[in-house]
């Protein structure tokens, strides 16, 4: 996902054998024919909307047996009235009226949409949905209905991807750093995505508002699940999995510390080009250009590590266990890293400011170091950062990005500003200044419903504003929309949006879990906040128009491999996802993996942030050891 395809070519082709063995596993469904040639198979793939009159599109995997549960009916026949039936393990438990949704024509003309709610039905099982309208007859996938479902469901091969995606190149332990003789060992830690053995803290950097939490994320996400949740995982015997592999990820972040402070952003070689140098860098652009950006901020990725290794260290003073290293060098390490970024972070950032994802990974990495240290100076600049991120929130809920009025809008973590927030109210003590986070969260969740309801939206997805780019620069216009703008300040990325999703459901559940207003309508939320939630990850786990539930090995349908352009498929790997059409500048339109084959990682292609926010999202969604 962090590569331009054609760059990545040679490397794709060496990861061809296992990815064809993975595809043979069951429950999925690869839509691609292979062309012998000589040298070696070429994979086409062209997927397109499903052409049936009638569809019932529903969440493939798991739904919870107290949480919202609805399927969407597509219809491209006369106008009639139509009947559904819900069954459960094979048996009608519940029957009614279709009921009609809002006219909708974004995505293609010539189509009804109803919606199909079995909330109600709360008996653990195996549900379908029938549907009727005049002579036409369909069936939804089916769907596990239990506690903890996705979770329940999902949780061993999440975390399983992270140990397939384990890099153990031995020639890593020896790197040089760019523009420099000096050489380091950043053995360890994951490759990024199925046709990238790279490895990043964060990349983007060069555009200022687009870094995505990658490694560091996950790190953080295994260590604080295994901390924090370890009633949920040992129940389903998977503490041992996740300490190990929250350990492998808080040595790796050891291991790219530099003895200065700082974290190196990045571990690249053109995305396995041949002839190019493995090295300690950062990089620009679709061509993959070397850049000093190797020195991460907050918002590359510094954040969100120092955040996990304090909690590392926390789980090793709790487990009685470690990595290589132990929990009280995890945490030297955190305060290391956060007193030299604190002096230094707006250098490392390609424009020399600090921006709203600075402010939130810090946030995040100061609420850790408190939460591992108990030191109030940690505390008092938490209090500060917060204050920095309330005050890029606007009237209405939404965030700029700036100081000036970019607004926030991000492919990847767009839930962690209210995240970071709500983490930062648990060790908040003084309650007028609680408040203020509370009620930055309240207007923050209130701004992401009502933006997403503000059209008509069968499926619930999570809307977005943004600001077009005019030379390279985000000065145009600014619009509202499903997906994130082609037209942006990177130049070439964008893609689907899975990790985006889940991050927005789970920010849903923390925040709005924080706040005096929930009720018992499902995971403990208001109605409108639980039903928000539960559509991001229907979306990704099938419910959606295309009914492919992108986490591969589970659901009905999964999406191609397309070994050329997107690299081998891991099970418990989330391809990027669903986009708008590729000619549009504004990402209006609907695609997915279209062709040609060169582009298709932007759809198909699996990314570490997704299945990062998929474990977090499930760990979070749980109805039972919330926290």
């Amino acid at each position: 996902m962090t590569a331009a395809p054609h760059s990545r070519k040679t490397a794709i082709q060496a990861m061809a054998a296992l990815a064809i063995a993975l595809s043979s596993l069951p429950q999925m469904a690869i839509s691609a024919s292979t062309e012998a040639s000589a040298t070696k198979p070429k994979t086409t793939v062209s997927v397109s909307l499903p052409k049936q009159p009638l569809l019932v599109q529903i969440n493939q995997v798991a739904l919870e047996r107290l949480g919202p549960k609805q399927a969407i009916v597509e219809y491209a026949g006369e106008a009639g009235e139509g009947t559904y039936t819900v069954l459960r393990d094979g048996q009608p438990i519940k029957q009614g009226d279709l009921q009609p949704l809002r006219p909708f024509a974004e995505w293609g003309t010539g189509k009804r949409y109803f919606s199909v709610d079995f909330s109600d039905a709360q008996d653990a099982g195996k549900y379908e949905v029938e549907v009727r309208i005049g002579q036409q007859r369909a069936v939804s996938a089916s769907v596990s209905v239990r506690d903890n479902a996705v979770f329940a469901t999902t949780g061993a091969q999440l975390l399983g991807y992270f140990k397939r995606s384990r890099h153990t190149d031995n020639a890593d332990r020896e790197l040089r750093i760019f523009q420099t003789s000096r050489k380091v060992n950043v053995w360890g830690g994951w490759q990024d995505a199925g046709g990238d053995k790279g490895k990043y803290l964060s990349h983007l950097g060069y555009a200022n508002h687009f870094n995505p939490q990658q490694a560091s994320m996950a790190a953080w996400v295994l260590a604080y699940g295994a901390h924090a949740r370890k009633a949920l995982f040992a129940a389903h015997d998977l503490q041992t999995q996740v300490e190990d592999e929250a350990f492998w990820g808080a040595d790796y972040l050891h291991r790219i510390l530099d003895a200065e402070g700082y974290f190196y952003t990045t571990v690249f070689d053109q995305w396995g080009t041949p002839g190019v140098e493995r090295m300690v860098t950062g990089y620009e652009g679709s061509a993959g250009t070397f850049t000093t950006l190797y020195r991460s901020a907050f918002r590359a990725g510094g954040g969100m590590a120092i955040a996990a290794l304090a909690r590392a260290s926390m789980l090793a003073k709790q487990s009685g266990r470690h990595g290589e290293f132990d929990g009280a060098q995890y945490l030297a390490d955190a305060e290391r890293a956060y007193a030299h970024l604190r002096r230094f972070n707006p250098q490392y950032g390609a424009d020399g400011k600090e921006n709203i994802i600075d402010d939130y990974a810090a946030l995040m990495a100061l609420v850790e170091l408190h939460n591992a240290t108990g030191q109030s100076r940690y505390l008092d600049d938490a209090r500060e950062r917060a204050a920095r991120l309330m005050a890029r929130q606007q009237a209405d809920g939404g965030f700029v990005s700036d100081g000036g009025s970019r607004p926030y809008y991000h492919a990847a973590e767009a839930g962690l500003p209210v995240i970071s927030l709500s983490a930062y109210v648990d060790i908040e003590p003084e309650q007028g200044r609680r408040q203020r986070a509370l009620d930055a969260i309240g207007s923050a969740l209130k701004h992401e419903l009502t933006i997403t309801n503000a059209v008509a939206n069968p499926y619930g997805y999570a809307r977005q504003r943004f600001q077009l780019t005019q030379d390279g620069k985000a000065t145009g216009e600014v619009l509202e929309g499903f997906f994130i703008p082609h037209r942006n300040e990177t130049g070439y990325w964008w893609q689907g949006e899975s990790a985006r999703l889940a991050s927005l459901s789970a920010a849903m559940v923390i925040g709005g879990r924080k706040l005096a207003d929930h009720d018992a309508a499902g995971y403990r939320l208001p109605a409108d906040r639980a039903a928000y939630a539960q559509s991001q990850l229907d979306w990704t786990l099938g419910r959606n128009p295309y009914g492919i539930s992108m986490l591969y090995g589970f659901g009905k349908k999964n999406p191609p491999t397309v070994l050329e352009s997107a690299g081998e498929m891991f099970v418990g790997g989330i391809s990027n996802g669903i986009t708008g059409a590729p000619g549009s500048d504004t990402g209006a339109g609907i695609s997915f993996a279209p062709g040609p084959d060169s582009e298709q990682w932007r759809w198909v292609e699996q990314w570490i942030p997704h299945t990062t926010w998929m474990l977090f999202a499930a760990m979070t969604m749980t109805t039972a050891e919330t926290r």
